[in-house]
């Protein structure tokens, strides 16, 4: 029996949680997970194009920055195997971007401590069209604006509320008891 759209959604936003649960812990961070999907043609069962977690890379990194670095060191090659029904002439990187869901365990930032650009605007400059997010970022650190600014930019947000306690739970991995 397949999946119905929510199960779907769902089953992305656990993996984005297993994701996120790979971050190192910090005080003053949170431990994030994000998956990208991408179903083309549209007709077909999405595939994961690439995940990432909080600080996995190098340079202060969050999960949805990882997660588009990621996608967008695929090659031509991988990009075939996971899409082999789309036009050759259509498939880059950009192209499957625009056609990709993002999964977040946390809103996305609208604004860096560091400086580092923020993951809304990433999203925003990936042409992504949806984004699923698990919980709203917490004002432990900053005011996050990233679920108003995804939308004003004309990105559909979708909040999966039933996993939200989990995702701020394991968000705070590390931090001093709230």
């Amino acid at each position: 029996m397949a999946e119905s759209p929510q199960q779907e959604q769902l089953r992305f936003l656990r993996l984005a949680l297993d994701e996120a649960r790979k971050c190192e812990p910090t005080p003053t961070a949170f431990c994030v997970g994000c998956v990208i999907t991408t179903s083309w043609p549209a007709t077909l069962d999405p595939v994961v194009l690439s995940t990432g977690f909080s600080r996995e890379l190098p340079g202060n990194t969050h999960a949805e920055a990882n997660a588009l670095t990621k996608a967008r060191q695929l090659t031509q090659a991988q990009l075939q195997h996971l899409f082999p029904a789309a036009p050759p002439d259509e498939l880059t990187v950009d192209n499957v971007l625009a056609k990709s869901d993002i999964y977040s365990t946390l809103e996305p930032c609208s604004i860096r401590t560091s400086g580092l650009a923020p993951c809304s605007d990433a999203i925003v400059a990936a042409r992504i069209p949806r984004c699923y997010i698990g919980v709203g970022e917490p004002d432990d650190f900053v005011n996050c604006e990233g679920a108003q600014r995804l939308k004003d930019a004309g990105v559909e947000v979708i909040w999966l509320t039933e996993y939200e306690k989990e995702c701020l739970e394991v968000a705070r991995l590390g931090h001093p008891s709230k």
